[in-house]
């Protein structure tokens, strides 16, 4: 037989554990939104378990009392926790009510003298009931949102708050509780501590490495890539394109006038124009075209599976599409333009030496007069 009291003994600790152990974490880092309530909830449910254990020894009523509405704190905190991770700001709204009705509930519970068992048995079925929706929401996350993390951890939470209602559902049915179904119970509560614990931790720096990433390789203003990311993706593009025996092409874009536009309008029509001009690029391209800005007002354009030809009628969309933008920052005053140099990356041509044609063919462009394309001339062929 599994001893009731020396389980509940162990589960507080851990959660007080768990809490401790992030608190400096907590305390020196800039952390995912909800990971600091998620603390707090680890700390309320520890205490709470510690009044568990407490309270058969001393009797005190009140250890009842503060033990019922420390599980409806620790469940409004975990609730919230996630909530916060996941932006559910409308069922956010809902919390504060739901505890308040729920800690007067079960602190009346305890005042008109239901025996504890009962209480706990109440409270049990509350938070399977907690567990099992927080399961189903990670579960129906969109698909390009879900995680295997998040769909591991949906898993576990569904099955122990199934196995606590389960419990619940018996012993208020007045059914013989097999040894069998408390067992289950008490691993689906060390499941809960286990799998919830280190989930929340984990689903945290899973969010924060991807946050590292984006901030390694995209540009903070347009939302494209920077210029590394850019040479990165556009290497491996060039790479696969010849290993394929397929064409691919890079274009060189410049914003016209840019310098006359920030002295004019000022550095926020500037960053506008920046953003304007991504936001209408990337309408116009294919969701495997590659475009970086390299700094500037100087963006690159790498077109896989695409001839010069394509490339030249691709750019000549781009430079319609940018006479279209209108800036608010300036009242609508000035008109975009463009200038364009794209080139064919000869197969054995470096990325480099293309970029550097391209390059050579917008200066072409703007000396030109500028607002136009302009095809490079072909690469030199090794011997």
């Amino acid at each position: 037989m599994i001893d009731h009291y020396l389980y509940i003994l162990g589960i507080a600790i851990g959660n007080v554990a768990f809490g401790v152990l992030m608190l400096p974490y907590v305390r020196s880092n800039s952390v995912t939104p909800g990971l600091t309530v998620w603390m707090w909830a680890r700390m309320a449910f520890g205490a709470t378990q510690l009044l568990a254990w407490l309270r058969p020894e001393t009797g005190w009523p009140l250890l009842a009392i503060l033990e019922s509405a420390g599980w409806i704190a620790g469940m409004t905190l975990e609730a919230a926790a996630y909530f916060m991770f996941f932006g559910y700001a409308r069922l956010r709204r809902y919390l504060a009510p739901v505890a308040g009705l729920s800690l007067v509930l079960a602190c009346a519970a305890s005042l008109n003298g239901l025996p504890h068992r009962e209480l706990v048995v109440y409270v049990s079925l509350v938070m399977g009931m907690g567990a099992f929706t927080t399961g189903a929401i990670l579960m129906r996350l969109r698909q390009s949102d879900t995680t295997a993390l998040q769909r591991l951890i949906g898993v576990s939470d569904m099955g122990s708050g199934a196995a606590m209602v389960f419990w619940a559902l018996v012993f208020l049915a007045g059914l013989p509780v097999p040894g069998w179904g408390e067992a289950m119970a008490y691993v689906a509560g060390y499941l809960l501590l286990i799998v919830n614990g280190f989930g929340f931790i984990l689903m945290s720096k899973q969010r924060d490495d991807a946050r590292m990433a984006r901030l390694a390789t995209t540009d903070d203003l347009t939302g494209l890539l920077n210029r590394r990311a850019f040479f990165e993706r556009a290497e491996a593009a060039r790479l696969l394109a010849l290993r394929q025996q397929q064409p691919i092409t890079l274009l060189m874009l410049d914003i016209d006038h840019f310098k006359q536009l920030n002295d004019r309008f000022g550095h926020a029509t500037g960053d506008e124009a920046l953003v304007q001009f991504a936001t209408s690029c990337n309408a116009a391209l294919r969701e495997h075209d590659i475009l970086g800005r390299l700094g500037g007002e100087e963006f690159a354009l790498a077109l896989p599976g695409t001839d010069l030809e394509g490339a030249l009628h691709a750019a000549e969309r781009l430079r319609q599409g940018v006479l279209d933008i209108r800036l608010l920052t300036c009242g609508n005053s000035y008109t975009m333009t463009v200038s364009i140099g794209a080139v064919l990356i000869d197969p054995q041509e470096e990325l480099p030496a293309a970029l550097a044609r391209a390059d050579h063919a917008l200066y072409e462009a703007k000396g030109n007069g500028r607002n136009r394309v302009e095809a490079g001339l072909p690469g030199r062929r090794r011997a």
